[in-house]
């Protein structure tokens, strides 16, 4: 996640630690990402606990375009069982996890979903929810409030008809305004999560004028990744040119927003190329605060993905991935080992290519002067489209001369 109210206006958020904290006992002289070596990994990266994403069930109510779990509203068998659950969470928590954040499919489809979190938060996790919103009354509303989730993100892919439409059932902005609604009165923190496509990159507008209409919290801008359903909108994914200027409306509504005194916390997720870039327009406007991105964006890797280190994954069925997008990528499965034990004794070769992977970049991003604060960003989308876990993230939108290929073109 790139946090665009810290980065670009310079204004604190609650989630900063998680991302731009500095390494325990470390001091101000850790060095930049542009004066690390090359198959220098930081080691606070490699120390730190990962944030996890539970998909607590694959069945879903919506058939949403973009689903990464490929979900439908059907019943699948060899889901981990209450108890499986329960042990899940027990490892997680001595783990010592920084968050744990609760997905599906949709989540409160689980009859068993408020005895989990109410079970999580007891041993201690710091809990999230992603949700569509559909299932969320007054009554869920209040019950997730009193059990302490930290955060809740709302999916809305358009305003009215566009949402339905994108999320293959009519009805469903009106549903998930209304669970947005309710998780307000009850002074639940909730956010909008909104994944750009061409199909509704035209909202994006009518999307910050309904943030603030509604007052919400939180805005988290998702660039699209080739994985479940979504490998087949691929096709439909933004242009460079798109991406650029979609990006750049997405800092000026953020800044308008900071100028206005509201308090709103805008990030945009999934290509950690969005870190240089905001980088790049601060240097001509305000170097000063450019620098002091740049160095944010360098500790921890707070600027770059961090799927395998810094993110992992659990499925339904129990499997370990090394982030929510590989889902035919397995280290291993939690009925047979911890996560704990997995995710610290694995020899898998995918997950230490990732924990070390920049040496392994190839093309634009083996080349690219910024690799070490990006990470070459997105691993599965490079092989979707190349077969190469390791070739350039096709989303990349930066040109050449900004990533410093021209000019080594040139020597």
């Amino acid at each position: 996640m790139i946090n665009l109210t810290k980065l670009y206006c310079g204004v604190d958020t609650t989630g900063d630690p998680l991302r731009y904290g500095h390494k325990r006992g470390a001091g101000h002289g850790a060095p930049h990402a542009t004066e690390r070596q090359e198959h220098d990994v930081p080691s606070s990266a490699l120390e730190r606990r990962p944030v996890v994403v539970w998909n607590m069930t694959r069945r879903c109510n919506l058939h949403c375009r973009h689903c990464y779990t490929n979900s439908n509203n059907e019943p699948y068998a060899g889901e981990l069982t209450t108890e499986e659950a329960k042990l899940l969470l027990e490892d997680l928590a001595a783990f010592q996890i920084p968050a744990l954040l609760m997905s599906g499919g949709e989540p409160l489809i689980r009859t068993d979903f408020f005895e989990l979190a109410e079970y999580a938060r007891a041993l201690g996790l710091r809990l999230t929810l992603s949700t569509n919103g559909t299932f969320i009354d007054t009554a869920a509303a209040a019950r997730i409030r009193e059990i302490g989730f930290s955060y809740v993100g709302i999916s809305f892919d358009g305003l009215g008809r566009h949402h339905d439409v994108f999320r293959g059932h009519l009805g469903a902005f009106y549903q998930a305004r209304e669970g947005l609604r309710h998780l307000k009165e009850v002074g639940q923190k909730v956010g909008l999560r909104f994944t750009m496509t061409r199909h509704n990159i035209a909202c994006l507008n009518d999307i910050f004028d309904f943030i603030g209409q509604e007052q919400i919290d939180r805005a988290c801008f998702y660039h699209l990744v080739y994985s479940g359903r979504g490998r087949r909108l691929a096709q439909d994914d933004l242009t460079p040119q798109e991406i650029r200027q979609a990006v750049d409306l997405i800092l000026r509504r953020t800044e308008q927003a900071t100028r206005e005194g509201r308090r709103l916390d805008v990030l945009t997720v999934d290509n950690h190329a969005d870190g240089v870039y905001i980088y790049l327009q601060l240097l001509s406007r305000d170097p000063a605060r450019a620098a002091e991105t740049l160095r944010l964006l360098s500790w921890n890797g707070g600027g770059a993905n961090s799927s395998g280190v810094g993110i992992g994954n659990i499925d339904w069925l129990g499997n370990i991935h090394p982030d929510q997008f590989w889902q035919d990528h397995s280290l291993g499965n939690v009925r047979e080992r911890p996560f704990s034990t997995i995710w610290t004794q694995s020899d898998d070769p995918l997950l230490g290519g990732l924990r070390n992977r920049l040496p392994l970049l190839t093309g634009r991003c083996g080349g690219c002067r910024f690799k070490f604060i990006c990470g070459g960003s997105f691993r599965v989308r490079a092989l979707r489209v190349h077969g190469d876990p390791w070739a350039p993230d096709p989303a990349c939108y930066l040109t050449d001369e900004e990533i410093g290929l021209e000019a080594q073109e040139s020597r």
